[in-house]
């Protein structure tokens, strides 16, 4: 009789268990809207569950292709030996990104007739082979010179270069090199068009992480 009883508790135990280990799954279908979620954060109050955003270009893990076959809404849980993740796919978007290469030119350090000198001989040698990474590592005055002057893919306002605007409205051919002038911050640019725009996909998703009892 001892037995029966005890036995009766353990799977009167799992299935608690198991209801409880769904319970967040099942009340995760249900989150959708920005409000939504915020209540949602508040009320786990752990710096662990937060809304993060994978973009495909950069994360390539096997987690992150596996969370962007999922279509919005989708859940998936992942289970280790003292807890397990959920993650929701809060939004799934294509968004035009873009990318170049550029070299910047201070008149705060160098006069006009250098400058422009200085973009002539930048142009030809490109022109004459010399890789444009290794032309902005040696003349770029700023901090992007140490990557050779790629800005890497960038979506608008995503960014705080003040040639945005240009990046988005170009009309330049792939590998075209050229100048633009930025007189009102006393910059001027060496352009190389080393890609063409392209939509990338993203998700954002919910992040929830639970201890296992």
């Amino acid at each position: 009789m001892m037995y029966k009883k005890l036995l009766v508790a353990i799977l009167l135990g799992t299935v608690l268990n198991i209801n409880a280990q769904n319970s967040t799954e099942k009340e995760l279908e249900t989150i959708e809207t920005p409000e939504q979620i915020e209540t949602f954060l508040q009320a786990k109050k752990s710096k662990k569950n937060k809304l993060i955003t994978f973009n495909a270009e950069k994360h390539k893990t096997i987690l992150a292709k596996e969370l962007f076959k999922l279509s919005r809404g989708g859940i998936k849980t992942v289970k280790t030996d003292y807890n397990k993740t959920i993650y929701k796919i809060i939004n799934k978007t294509e968004i035009p990104y873009y990318r170049m290469g550029y070299i910047v030119l201070n008149e705060n350090e160098l006069d006009m007739d250098h400058i422009n000198s200085l973009r002539e001989n930048i142009i030809a040698k490109y022109n004459g082979g010399t890789p444009f990474n290794f032309l902005a590592k040696q003349y770029s005055m700023d901090k992007n010179a140490t990557r050779g002057g790629d800005t890497s893919w960038v979506k608008k306002s995503d960014n705080t270069y003040e040639f945005e605007e240009m990046m988005i409205n170009d009309t330049h051919d792939l590998n075209d090199i050229f100048t633009v002038n930025m007189p009102e911050s006393k910059h001027y640019y060496v352009f190389l068009k080393s890609h063409e725009p392209k939509k990338i996909t993203e998700i954002e998703v919910l992040k929830i992480v639970e201890a296992l009892n």
